[in-house]
């Protein structure tokens, strides 16, 4: 059994990591609306796959890279998050026969 402080470690560090890709989304859409230089979307993509919650968050409220077809991938990436973190709490994600 893992022990509870380590738990509380690793919640807080998936919280620290979705709330710095919230930033890194809501600094490249002030980026584009000032004409400064901007994140590459490769970027934007690789941290989405390790903070989807961040990700998403900032594409909802910023209005942010919701028209670009390659940032489809961020609710899947969310998704896969759920399913994991379901999987770790020891919920039942896929009906056993």
């Amino acid at each position: 059994m893992i022990p509870v402080s380590l738990i509380s470690v690793a919640i807080g560090l998936y919280v620290v990591v979705n709330a710095s890709v919230f930033c890194l989304y809501g600094y490249d859409k002030h980026a584009a609306r000032t004409g400064r230089w901007r994140i590459p979307e490769s970027t934007l993509l690789g941290s989405a796959l390790i903070g989807p919650f961040g990700a998403f968050g900032a594409m909802l409220l910023f209005r942010h890279k919701t028209r670009k077809r390659k940032f489809l991938l961020v609710p899947v990436f969310l998704m896969l998050h759920i399913i994991g973190i379901l999987y770790l709490a020891g919920v039942p994600v896929l009906p056993v026969p």
